[in-house]
């Protein structure tokens, strides 16, 4: 009997439907700068429109985690493309780069149609609020590799900056402020300790309705990563950033030494900021000291900005203008690297 690939577990004719279904989504995204189609081999990318006098381009890379155990359970598949995309251009923002493209990589056991035009659109959905193209990716399907119904997925983006406007924090002095960009909720990081305290042995059920939560359990989990990137541009016409970091694994305790020079430190406020309640929940049910809270999740800040005292609080108005809740939270101190929460 004749065999083919098929036969295997690999639906070629599905993938080629799919690839025809969304690419009128892809093509929303499109900018100026793309010069090739989806189904390419390589997506081109021209840099003739961008204005810089010495172009750099900066890349970064990324997943969504166990986060997508929560997709699974929920059957839910359009939002996890926005934590994908954010957690690639929030890196690359810290810069001061302009995301440019994202590609991104999804791998599946078996193709399901729906779930992958919803993974998409969640992708496109990330790329618009980011303000980049979606120039390419790939989608396979891997037999015996994956358990039923699962995936994972993995992009990343590429933007530019001119050399002599890269945010690098070598200018970050003592006395300076600490201005924190309120996350959406838990972002995507810290999802394998949320689902050993939330979830082993059926503690809570995702349709379950917590005090204190807006929203079901899994809705809160699920909420997508809220992408900076608008925002931070808008900043950067106006005032002088000094340093930015992105709060993701490692929380604000890890994140924020990362961009100082060495001799210095930032003290927190902790009071400065109100925390979303879900963090309240899992540090409560999970016996969590508060140290090891602040190195794993983001606490309700999202990004952080180092910024010169004379500017933080004309910065607080503008975020304020472009509704971005934000908060003076700190400042720097000499040190060596720490970030001290009070």
């Amino acid at each position: 009997m004749t065999k083919s690939y098929e036969d295997a577990g690999v639906n070629i004719n599905l993938a080629n439907q799919i690839v025809k279904e969304i690419k009128p989504l892809v093509k929303k995204t499109f900018t100026s700068g793309v010069m090739s189609d989806i189904g390419s081999f390589g997506g081109l990318f021209s840099l003739a429109g961008e204005k810089c006098e010495e172009p750099v381009l900066v890349s970064g890379t990324d997943g969504v985690g166990t986060k997508l155990k929560i997709a699974f359970k929920m059957d839910k598949y359009d939002t996890v493309g926005i934590d994908l995309v954010a957690m690639s251009v929030n890196d690359i923002i810290t810069c001061g780069a302009k995301p440019l493209f994202f590609l991104d990589y999804i791998s599946t056991g078996k193709l399901e149609k729906k779930k992958t035009i919803n993974l998409i659109k969640g992708i496109v959905k990330g790329c618009k609020m980011a303000g980049c193209a979606l120039l390419g990716g790939e989608t396979a399907e891997m037999p015996d590799f994956y358990p039923p119904g699962e995936y994972d997925l993995a992009g990343f983006a590429v933007g530019i900056v001119d050399k002599k406007k890269i945010i690098d924090g070598k200018n970050i002095q003592e006395g300076n402020r600490i201005i924190g960009l309120a996350s959406s909720g838990l972002h995507s990081n810290g999802f394998s300790l949320v689902r050993k305290v939330l979830l082993e042995n059926k503690k809570y059920q995702m349709s379950d309705k917590i005090d204190g939560l807006q929203n079901t359990l899994g809705e809160e989990l699920l909420k997508p990563t809220k992408i900076y990137v608008k925002e931070i541009l808008g900043l950067l016409k106006k005032f002088d950033i000094l340093g930015i970091a992105h709060i993701t694994g490692g929380g604000l305790i890890e994140n924020i030494p990362r961009i100082l020079p060495e001799g210095l430190s930032v003290v927190i406020d902790a009071s400065s900021w109100q925390r979303p309640p879900v963090f309240s929940l899992i540090q409560k049910d999970g016996n969590i000291a508060k140290q090891e809270m602040y190195r794993t999740f983001n606490m309700g800040i999202g990004m952080v900005l180092i910024v010169p005292e004379s500017e933080s609080e004309k910065m607080l108005v503008e975020l304020e203008s472009m509704n971005c809740e934000s908060y003076i939270m700190g400042q720097v101190i000499k040190g060596n690297k720490k970030t001290i929460i009070k």
